[in-house]
């Protein structure tokens, strides 16, 4: 089953280039050392930024999430911020990309005396790599979601709130749902009220007003953020708070938001068919649309 990140297959993806500590290397030459904190332990940050007409969105804001993330796990990214899109820059030249393009940027403690949690035996300098590859999100026919049993937590326990490397358990809460046919989990908070889903935020619409979880147990995304400002300046009424999966059942419409496919529809929820791309639906991805086009003539890169 296709989800909200799927994407259309494109044969430029096999010349590649990705940036690794500072070099431009072919894809399948692309290395970490086996002591690398983000691989044996999933210790680091990431950005999935999107390349659109010649700009990367939002850029300002993607960058603030990174930088916010590194500090909080006291991770020193070793450039400043006009030197890392002078990289990511250069990735995109070297690859001929100006539009169409999803790029991960990862940012990892880097490689340690021996792979164990305490951040002290780190050698000192962090990984930085990133991918740019083609990506074309396919169209949704409606996007299935199905609830799962596991839940997201709260600051203290785990902050979803920080890309985190370690996504274990998302992905233990589209496991627990995908057998059933679900492209994505609806995830619910621990007072059991809608959260997000797996791998994106959740919006709902009931009677004209777009319905979505406080900020406490969902992702920080960019593209939530930049929906819940367009909701504010008018484009529909917002409903921000606790609302049970019982709210939820009883939806107009919905869609999923995140970097990549943008405004996704969904079209069924628990085995309930929903419109697959609603009237307001369809309004706020005009309004996205337009919004990612004025960011790109104002910031373009390449």
């Amino acid at each position: 089953m296709p989800g909200s990140q799927d994407y259309a297959p494109d044969p430029r993806n096999e010349r590649l280039l990705v940036y690794v500590d500072g070099a431009l290397v072919p894809a399948s030459e692309a290395k970490v050392s086996i002591f690398d904190a983000g691989f044996g332990l999933g210790d680091g940050i990431w950005e999935g930024l999107r390349l659109h007409k010649g700009a990367i969105l939002f850029l300002d804001a993607h960058l603030d999430r990174l930088d916010a993330g590194c500090a909080a796990i006291r991770i020193d990214i070793g450039l400043t911020r006009e030197e890392l899109a002078g990289e990511l820059r250069h990735l995109l030249t070297a690859n001929a990309m100006s539009d169409g393009a999803h790029l991960r940027l990862m940012v990892t403690r880097g490689r340690k005396a021996t792979v164990n949690q305490d951040p002290r035996n780190s050698l000192g300098r962090a990984t930085i790599v990133c991918t740019a590859e083609f990506k074309t999100p396919k169209p949704s026919r409606g996007l299935v979601l199905h609830t799962s049993r596991i839940r997201t937590s709260a600051s203290d326990t785990f902050d979803m709130r920080l890309n985190s490397h370690s996504r274990l358990n998302y992905i233990l809460a589209l496991l627990d749902v995908i057998d059933s046919g679900a492209d994505e989990a609806v995830m619910l908070d621990p007072a059991g009220n809608i959260a997000s889903c797996n791998a994106t935020n959740l919006f709902w619409v009931k009677d004209g007003t777009v319905f979505s979880s406080r900020d406490d147990y969902c992702f920080n995304g960019i593209t939530r953020g930049n929906v819940i400002a367009l909701c504010r300046e008018g484009l529909a009424p917002l409903d921000q708070g606790d609302h049970s999966p019982e709210h939820l059942a009883e939806c107009d419409e919905a869609f999923v938001t995140g970097t990549m496919g943008g405004i996704t529809p969904v079209g069924e929820i628990d085995g309930r068919a929903l419109p697959a791309n609603g009237p307001l639906t369809r309004r706020i991805a005009e309004a996205y649309a337009d919004l990612k086009d004025a960011d790109a003539a104002a910031h373009r890169l390449v």
